[in-house]
């Protein structure tokens, strides 16, 4: 499932709004310790973004490459805009942007995900964050996560996942290091507690 079918959100599915947490059988380099943040799950699959993988590129690169500022420009960004965080939301797509934000920012493009937290994928909302006018709590994402219809549920049940409601404050924590144990400190399990073997009755 793409990004297009977050414009579609008749059906919700029982994963929006939860976040998974790979098992420790999780051995693909893209999601080996993964939160995701799941945005749009219905029959025709899943969509949604990890939130604890860190991009090489700074939002400072992101800007110059998009030219929506020159390099002298780039040195003069607050401290808080240079250190914005920008992460590795997935392998599907990963030149193109996202930003998952507090719903105090608002285009004709952005998408609500949550009650609190809308998707916006356009050039304006990182323009407003460069210049001090973006949302209070916002993360940008290049890439996303993709499952076919089934192919979730499918891992899911194949102890490839936990799943739990989705908490902002992890979302937008800047600390990308601790979310793997701060998602599972929600279910109040310690990574030690996992075991690879599936636990089916």
């Amino acid at each position: 499932m793409g990004y297009s079918a977050l414009t579609d959100k008749s059906e919700r599915g029982f994963l929006d709004g939860q976040f998974l947490i790979a098992m420790p059988g999780v051995q693909d380099g893209n999601f080996a310790r993964s939160v995701v943040y799941i945005c749009a799950h219905s029959s025709a699959g899943a969509m949604g973004f990890i939130i604890n993988r860190l991009q090489e590129l700074s939002f400072s690169d992101v800007l110059l490459h998009l030219k929506l500022l020159e390099q002298p420009e780039a040195f003069m960004l607050p401290d808080a805009t240079r250190h914005f965080p920008v992460l590795s939301g997935g392998p599907v797509e990963p030149g193109r942007g996202f930003v998952l934000h507090s719903d105090d920012f608002s285009s004709e493009s952005s998408i609500p995900v949550s009650d609190d937290i809308s998707l916006t994928a356009t050039l304006d909302i990182l323009r407003a964050i460069a210049e001090g006018k973006g949302p209070a709590r916002a993360t940008m994402l290049l890439g996303y996560a993709g499952w076919a219809a089934g192919q979730l549920e499918a891992e899911i049940s194949n102890n490839g996942w936990l799943n739990c409601n989705a908490h902002d404050e992890i979302i937008f924590d800047p600390c990308v290091d601790s979310k793997y144990e701060q998602a599972l400190a929600l279910m109040g399990v310690s990574p030690e507690m996992l075991s690879t073997d599936a636990g089916h009755a």
